[in-house]
């Protein structure tokens, strides 16, 4: 710091110290749970796709019950950490009452600037560091531990809002969607594979939540499979409807082929839309010999193994 702003910076300080006397409402920040730090394991996820870039926490507007930290370089006495009232507004030293709703913090930051500038110093380095998304709620939906509405302490990915919410239960099917409202009034659907965000932990997929976002876990719904004829036990086999099973995944089920079973005759009733049944003919040893595609089984499928008469 140069000489010639000595003066005025002892004048500061000394301005301060005196506290009430100045007017301003340098209140204190309301009782409760210290910030919480977000867990390192996140931060070094890469940006997503594009379309998707997660947004920065300085993009994110102000609002009431934000808390704020504010550092003024070299002048340690100006430096504070606010909340927002509800009227959208905080309470500084030497500067008084100052409306930042709706701003960024880069543009609090620039408002705070220009207040010093104007009446104390020149050139100040103001940062403003947006501590707790009070205004900023997420919601977590469907087949979790604990849905419900969560305050986002600062930002948060869907990793993270999720591992808050209890988890993915069982039910859970392969996708979840993030809901995202749009400035003119529109959402914005953003489908995730389960599978790829969890087990392949492809960090693409680990998306930056914003405020206002919902994240819907659909359940997944079961869906009834039918095994007849020449297998060790035939009957109805439960799936999800996520997780179709293939022709030989079913008739493994269902305990295999008995010895007379006819491996050439058997067929797959499907019933459409419309009510009509369509006779699917399969060859099961040209699908074990890899000569044939192994059908994926839909909804309602009856698979009838057949015995053969030699």
């Amino acid at each position: 710091m140069t000489a010639n702003r000595t003066p005025l910076l002892i004048g500061l300080i000394t301005l301060l110290t005196l506290g009430p006397a100045l007017g301003a409402d340098d209140r204190p920040v309301k009782d409760g749970p210290a910030p919480q730090e977000t867990p390192a394991i996140e931060h070094a996820l890469p940006i997503g796709p594009a379309g998707l870039l997660p947004a920065a926490a300085a993009d994110h507007p102000v609002g009431a019950e934000d808390l704020l930290e504010i550092s003024v370089f070299e002048i340690p006495e100006l430096n504070r950490t606010v909340r927002v009232s509800e009227r959208g507004t905080i309470s500084l030293p030497l500067l008084g009452e100052m409306e930042v709703r709706g701003l960024t913090a880069m543009q609090v930051e620039d408002k705070l600037r220009d207040a010093l500038t104007q009446k104390y110093l020149q050139d100040p380095q103001v940062s403003v560091f947006i501590r707790e998304y009070g205004s900023k709620k997420v919601s977590v939906i469907g087949a979790v531990g604990k849905p419900g509405v969560y305050e986002m302490l600062g930002p948060r990915t869907l990793l993270q809002v999720l591992s808050e919410a209890g988890g993915l239960e069982k039910e859970a099917g392969s996708h979840l969607y993030v809901i995202r409202a749009a400035p003119d009034g529109t959402a914005q659907t953003i489908p995730v594979r389960v599978g790829d965000l969890l087990m392949n932990r492809n960090p693409e997929l680990n998306l930056a939540v914003q405020p206002g976002d919902v994240v819907s876990v659909p359940i997944d719904r079961p869906i009834y499979i039918y095994v007849d004829g020449a297998v060790k036990t035939p009957g109805r086999l439960e799936e999800l409807a996520s997780r179709p099973i293939t022709l030989l995944q079913a008739i493994a089920k269902a305990g295999g082929t008995t010895e007379r079973a006819s491996l050439k005759g058997i067929k797959i009733l499907r019933r459409g839309a419309d009510g009509t049944q369509t006779d699917i003919p399969v060859n099961l040893k040209r699908i074990r010999q890899g000569r044939q595609p192994d059908p994926l089984l839909e909804e309602g499928d009856v698979v009838v193994v057949p015995e053969t008469f030699f």
